[in-house]
This record gives structure tokens, C-alpha cells and sequence, in this order.
């Protein structure tokens, strides 16, 4: 698509944004940055887009005059899809992208695509291992970190754009079509946003909505949701199961992953030749060698790759020990299915940190995963009070409440003993406390690595 001269607003200054505006301005397009927020310094974000005539910085109110020149809107995926000015903007019958959507538009190559409630960043960090092991033009970007806005315009058409999207970024798909797409699982989350559990499945399944039979979909057999998916999309499906053999996809059976294929089976790696522990972390791994070898990667450098993959920051990551007790990072669990899965990894009693902003999730199921294994429960943040109601009704009392995460790391340090270990796994954003799980992670660890 020609952008010359097209009169297009971002709507949000924050990374996806500021990455959205410069694409726009390489590609020649009059580009107004957009922020609700009056009290921005529009002199530091020209700094970042790089100053140009073809940019204008409008913050707070966007007047009727400035929306009825405009040929698109292209959002940033942390700002709702249902405000009201986005609403009187569709109403007019401007298009409204997301930065994938454009990034898409601009870019070569092929999209190897990954979403889901949990495991998207390990599963995108693997297969972004995998296809660097084997291309030389290997980008991977989205929701991992970086905007895909900021590598689109180096792609070539050998390119290989492996992908991590949030159903944020998926609300605002048009043509956006990976070759290779995946939807690890679906768990109630981010219903502050969807507002419904229906409108959250489809927002994950849109990842799909553009392949045809010549494109392949990786879905999880043991999440029904997926396996329903399965029977609904155009794409060729590839299923991956952690509990039963198939006789098409990958699949985990006593100990081995193995890929079956008319009526051929391979072994393809032992779990105990892997640097990875837990039954969700064997399910990305599958869910990699199904998206690789629906790519057409060889064997011997998928089996290479996994084998070699150390697992990504701030989920379930050892730290270190102190005093003989072991701490881990998990800052990743950001809603209670993610959280679930770090206390099933963890293999010694617990003394676990949770709390931080209120997303509407509900938190029995997490409490209910304690199974003897946590110790004391420590809150912090926005959810701390919602989540000590709800242990209590589970029947768990072992709650402290702390005014920050130093404090409940000083805790937790005070009271853990020898052989014990000490959790961050919130099952809640950081939001309100922290700018995001990463500065939360690395504030725990500062913490922990100063005891």
C-alpha cells in the first residue's frame, strides 16, 4: 500500500507508538502523534520520532476538524478499541489499524505468528532460536519487547518475522495473515478489556481469520477451546498434546516429544535433555516444533535448538540463594492460570509473593494450586484484599499483607528457612506499582540479590 501523502494519526505515544509514527514518516505519509494525556512534553516525543515536517504532535482534546481529514488510525494495543472517540472515528468510516496491521502492510517475508493467555514469550523467544539457526534474515518482535513497526521496513521476501501477539494487537487485524500461526491456549484473562470471555477467544482466534489451506495453525489438543478452534479455521491444522498420542501433530509420550505424520513417527528430544522443567514449558516447546516443521525446518536443527534453549526472563527464573533458600523470578505470571503453573514448577515449600493490579480475574483456582506447597502468602498491591477474601474462602489463612514488593521480599527473607524458597508469581499486572512485569522482575531481583 502507497502511505504517500495519506493524512494517518497514531493513536497512543508510548513504544508501539512512537515505532508506528517513524514507519509512517519512512514511508512518506503526513503523521499526527497522538496522546490523550495533556500533560506530555511534545518536545521529548519529537526527540523520539525524530523531527519532520510531516509530524504533528496533538495532546489531549482531538478536535472534529483533525478526525474528518484522516485517512487511518493506527492504535497502539494498550489503548481500548471501545472509547468513545475511537467509537466516533469508526463511526465516520476511517480505518482503524493496530501497528501490526501496518507493520504487515509494509513488511516482506513470511509471519510466524504466536498467541495465547501464557507461554506466547517462551514459545516466540524458541522459535525465534530456531529460525536464527537456520536464516539469516530472522526478526522477532511484537508483544516479546520489540515493536514489529521497527524492523517492517528492513524485511526482505526472504525475511522470517516471528511474531508474539497479545489479543490487544489482534482487535484491530484486516489483512494481517501469518503463514504459520499458533494459539498455545485460551484462559480467562484481560476481561477488564474484552469485558466478556467470549469476545476474549474470538479477539486470540482473529489470529487465524486470514488463512487459507495453503497456511498452517498450531493448536493445543488438551485446551478446548483450541481443539474446538480447530474445526472452525481455513487453515491447515497442526495439534500438539502434552497428554495423549496423535496421530498427526507433536506430541509428549513417556518422557519424549515426538512428531507423528501418516503414519510416521520421530523421536525428537528426550524432556531430560531439555534446560526447561514443567509440562506448560514441554507444551511451548511442542508448540515451537510444530510451528517449525510446519515451516519446513530441519530436523537435526530444531532438535539442536531446543536442546540448547535456556528459557527467557522473569518467568519461573532462578535467581540465586541466599541463607540456603532458592528465589525465583516469575514476574511473568501476570494472571492466575500463568501464576498456577509457577507454583507447579516450584519443588520445596514456598513462600509466595502475588497481588498488583486488578485485571476482573477470579483467584480460586490459583489458591487452590497451593496443594501444600505454599508456606505464607504475601500480598502487595491494588488485588491484595480481593485475593486474602478469597483464600480465606479456600480455605487458606496464611496471608501477611505488605506495603511494597521491598517489604514483602524482606519478609519472606525473615521467615523462609533453609531448603525453602521464596516466589514472585503475582497472578496480576504490575501496573499501578510497576510500568510493566519487566521492571517489576528486575526491582525483585535487585531486592533479592541485596539480602
Amino acid at each position: 500500500m502507497d502511505f504517500t501523502n495519506k493524512k494517518i494519526l497514531v493513536f497512543g505515544s508510548g513504544i508501539s507508538g512512537i515505532g508506528a509514527a517513524r514507519l509512517l514518516v519512512q514511508q512518506g505519509a503526513d503523521v499526527i502523534l497522538y496522546d490523550g494525556k495533556e500533560t506530555l512534553d511534545p518536545e521529548e516525543l519529537f526527540q523520539k520520532i525524530g523531527k519532520d515536517g510531516r509530524v504533528k504532535i496533538i495532546l489531549g482534546e482531538l478536535k472534529d476538524e483533525v478526525i474528518d481529514a484522516l485517512d487511518i488510525v493506527v492504535m497502539s494495543p494498550g489503548v481500548p478499541t471501545d472509547l468513545p472517540i475511537i467509537n466516533k472515528i469508526r463511526a465516520k468510516g476511517i480505518r482503524i489499524w493496530g501497528e501490526i496491521e501496518l507493520a504487515y502492510r509494509v513488511g516482506k517475508g513470511d509471519v510466524l505468528a504466536i498467541t495465547g493467555t501464557n507461554g506466547k514469550t517462551t514459545t516466540t523467544a524458541l522459535l525465534g532460536e530456531i529460525m536464527r539457526n537456520w536464516k539469516e534474515s530472522v526478526y522477532v518482535v511484537g508483544n516479546i519487547g520489540t515493536p514489529y513497526t521497527s524492523i517492517a521496513s528492513k524485511t526482505t521476501s526472504d525475511t522470517v518475522i516471528v511474531a508474539e501477539i497479545s489479543s490487544f494487537q489482534l482487535e484491530t487485524v484486516e489483512e494481517f495473515c501469518p503463514k504459520v500461526s499458533a494459539i498455545l491456549n485460551i484462559t480467562p484473562d484481560h476481561l477488564d478489556r474484552h469485558h466478556t470471555m467470549q469476545a476474549y477467544i474470538e479477539a486470540k482466534e482473529t489470529i487465524s481469520k486470514n488463512q487459507t489451506r495453503e497456511d498452517v495453525c498450531v493448536l493445543n489438543y488438551e485446551d478446548e477451546e483450541t481443539r474446538n478452534f480447530g474445526k472452525k479455521t481455513d487453515a491447515t491444522v497442526l495439534y500438539f498434546s502434552s497428554q495423549r498420542k496423535l496421530e498427526r501433530g507433536v506430541y509428549l509420550e513417556n518422557g519424549v516429544i515426538k512428531y507423528s505424520e501418516e503414519g510416521k513417527c520421530v523421536d525428537v528430544c528426550r524432556v531430560d535433555e531439555l534446560k526447561l522443567l514443567g509440562i506448560h514449558n514441554y507444551e511451548n516447546i511442542m508448540a515451537a516444533i510444530g510451528m517449525s516443521l510446519a515451516y519446513h525446518v530441519p530436523m537435526e536443527i530444531i532438535q539442536k535448538s531446543v536442546k540448547n534453549f535456556g528459557g527467557v526472563e522473569h518467568r519461573i527464573e532462578y535467581v540465586c540463594e541466599k541463607n540456603g533458600v532458592a528465589y525465583y523470578n516469575d514476574s511473568k505470571g501476570t494472571n492466575p492460570d500463568a501464576a498456577i503453573k509457577g507454583i507447579s514448577a516450584m519443588n520445596r515449600p514456598t513462600y509466595l509473593i502475588g497481588g498488583g493490579y486488578d485485571k476482573a480475574a477470579s483467584y480460586e483456582e490459583w489458591i487452590k494450586s497451593f496443594n501444600g506447597k505454599v508456606r505464607k502468602l504475601v500480598l502487595i498491591g491494588q488485588t491484595k484484599e480481593k485475593i486474602a477474601e478469597t483464600a480465606k474462602r479456600c480455605g487458606f489463612h496464611d496471608i501477611v499483607f505488605a506495603n511494597s514488593l521491598e517489604e514483602a521480599v524482606s519478609i519472606c527473607s525473615s521467615l523462609a528457612m533453609v531448603g525453602e524458597a521464596v516466589l514472585l508469581s503475582p497472578a496480576c499486572a504490575s501496573w499501578g506499582m510497576f510500568k510493566n512485569y519487566e521492571e517489576r522482575g528486575d526491582e525483585f531481583k535487585k531486592l533479592v540479590n541485596a539480602l
